[in-house]
């Protein structure tokens, strides 16, 4: 596996405790990694030798600034790209934008704001704003996040409005979200449309420790071996999980073992993750950590 992307999750805390959420932030969510950690973590990807962008996210990643900022600064200094993504809960006007964001000036090659109704009102507009107009004066690249509401998930899921990301219903959003959204049946959810779970390109890295080839699936561990022999060792067919997701998706992961099914899921991954949930107490290697599937800390 060619591993480019690595995405740290500094953490599972966030200010925010959106209903589409993947991995189950919230406000009393924790923990967060440390620097030693952190620097660990960074040299790993060096020595993987193919990785190019380091990704920090949440959680919020700015609730632990000082963390993100040596994070960055390491980063940089060590030759990757580096994204950072944020709900811009620190931009309450271009003044206050502008001083969060300094520190980050020519060393961020993209900042990616949430910018949906699901982090806010018209409040998280004015913050949108207000960072953006920051991070162009800084030369900080800078992007919008869209997540397409609920009532168009009702409406005709899979239809999204131009400029627009759908729902995908894992995490809390397969609580919180899928009850509302048309329903279609298992039979037909034979694969994985939205992660390529053989080569993904790009992982997640929990605060734990945990490698997730999607949220919630974990590939290994980089606090008990390297990241290169993670990557080395990644055989997809043979994961307990991935392994029946790749010979026919959702249902087959379901049928191989024995998980019931229901009348209708509101996508792929809505079946998936109610199945991944039920058999947590079976692969609790490969399916975690709590919080992935709302509980814990």
């Amino acid at each position: 596996m060619k591993l480019t992307g690595l995405h740290i999750l500094l953490t599972y805390e966030c200010n925010f405790e959106c209903d589409h959420c993947f991995v189950w932030s919230g406000p009393f969510r924790t923990p967060a990694l440390t620097l030693p950690q952190l620097d660990d973590i960074l040299h790993q990807a060096r020595d993987a030798a193919t990785v190019e962008w380091i990704y920090f996210e949440g959680g919020e990643p700015f609730l632990y600034h000082a963390l993100l900022r040596f994070g960055v600064r390491r980063a940089a200094e060590m030759g990757f790209k580096v994204g950072i993504v944020s709900n811009a809960y620190w931009a309450s006007t271009p003044e206050d934008a502008e001083e969060w964001l300094r520190d980050f000036a020519g060393l961020v090659d993209d900042l990616s704001v949430s910018c949906d109704r699901f982090h806010g009102n018209d409040d998280q507009v004015h913050r949108v704003r207000c960072a953006e107009g920051a991070a162009r004066k800084l030369g900080i690249p800078f992007g919008a996040i869209e997540i397409a509401g609920e009532e168009t998930a009702e409406r005709a899921v899979g239809q999204i409005p131009e400029g627009e990301s759908g729902v995908m219903y894992r995490g809390r959003a397969a609580v919180k979200l899928a009850p509302a959204a048309r329903k279609r049946h298992a039979s037909g959810m034979t694969e994985c449309p939205y992660e390529d779970l053989r080569e993904p390109g790009r992982v997640h890295l929990d605060p734990f420790g945990n490698l997730h080839v999607c949220q919630g699936i974990v590939m290994g561990n980089l606090f008990g071996a390297p990241l290169r022999e993670i990557c080395e060792a990644w055989e997809p067919d043979a994961h307990p999980i991935t392994g029946p997701l790749l010979a026919g998706g959702p249902v087959e992961l379901a049928r191989r073992y024995g998980i019931p099914t229901t009348d209708g899921y509101a996508d792929p991954c809505h079946l998936c993750y109610e199945t991944r949930d039920a058999l947590r107490s079976r692969f609790p290697a490969e399916l975690g950590p709590a919080q992935m599937y709302g509980e814990g800390g």
